[in-house]
């Protein structure tokens, strides 16, 4: 009997950074806001980011640090996250957590949307405050316990 074993979390997360290391070195291709049209909104410390991208359009997420709610408004992409693929359509809402860096293909016209708890109204910050850098900045599961107390 031949099991196939899945790919770890770590291998996952890796794979993701290599097709963005490919994606950067290819002629072309188009970086941050300048991939798809964004638009930023301010609650009562809340931020809303929403961001249009186009059928057939290849993304790669940043490193989310923070747990917070997404809603898929329009459209229908796949999603590779560290927990694996899914094929999501719109309307949809979910919670991402901490350490989420996705690969997402768009089948058609998508509208995401995200809501981050912030005081911020100056993007910069808020980018500082809701984006990690690399994956050593966000905490494992075993640090999240012992800091709130539950792992002797």
């Amino acid at each position: 009997m031949n099991i196939k074993t899945l790919p770890s979390k770590e291998d996952i997360q890796s794979g993701i950074l290599e097709v963005e290391k490919k994606m950067f070195s290819m002629k072309g291709v188009k970086f941050g806001d300048d991939c798809a049209p964004l638009k930023h909104s301010f609650g009562d410390g809340l931020y809303i980011r929403q961001i249009t991208m186009p059928a057939d359009m290849l993304l790669v997420s940043k490193i989310h640090k923070k747990k917070h709610p997404y809603f898929i408004l329009k459209g229908e992409c796949s999603v590779l996250t560290d927990e694996g693929v899914v094929r999501l359509k719109a309307p949809y809402s979910g919670i991402t957590m901490p350490g989420t860096k996705r690969l997402l293909y768009m089948h058609t016209e998508t509208v995401w949307t995200t809501v981050h708890k912030t005081d911020h109204t100056d993007l910069k910050k808020i980018e500082e405050e809701i984006i990690a850098k690399s994956f050593d900045e966000i905490p494992t599961e075993e640090e999240v316990k012992k800091l709130k107390g539950e792992l002797l």
